[in-house]
């Protein structure tokens, strides 16, 4: 069965398209994750934007058409705003440390810290 232009455009839709200013490239970059990488850039957000839609159709056209999955999709996906770090045991002191000094619980205090990354 052929792969329709429909189905591509329908599935592609099903992607987060994510354009960052690279600061080291001096241009825009754009990326589609789980599926594609940083895979274009540009000097405007709009060019950038315009590219990786090609790009992700593209993927998910050929991926489509070898019958490979495709990737869990990240459109309309729900964090529930938990995740677990491991992380060394001298790092948890540390940050729990830090937090106890500024009067804050461990939690609250990683929160703002990834807040403000």
């Amino acid at each position: 069965m052929k792969i329709t232009r429909q189905q591509i455009e329908k599935a592609a839709k099903r992607y987060v398209k994510v354009v960052e200013w690279s600061e080291t490239d001096r241009a825009y970059i754009g990326s589609a994750p789980p599926l594609v990488g940083q895979s274009c850039h540009g000097t405007t957000e709009a060019e950038v934007l315009a590219q990786l839609q090609v790009v992700v159709e593209e993927w998910v056209g050929n991926l489509l058409s070898d019958k490979k999955p495709l990737p869990q999709a990240t459109a309309n996906r729900v964090f529930s705003g938990k995740f677990v770090v491991r992380v060394a045991p001298e790092v948890h002191r540390k940050v729990a440390l830090q937090a106890m000094a500024q009067g804050s619980s461990l939690n609250q205090f990683v929160a703002e810290t990834l807040a403000d990354a």
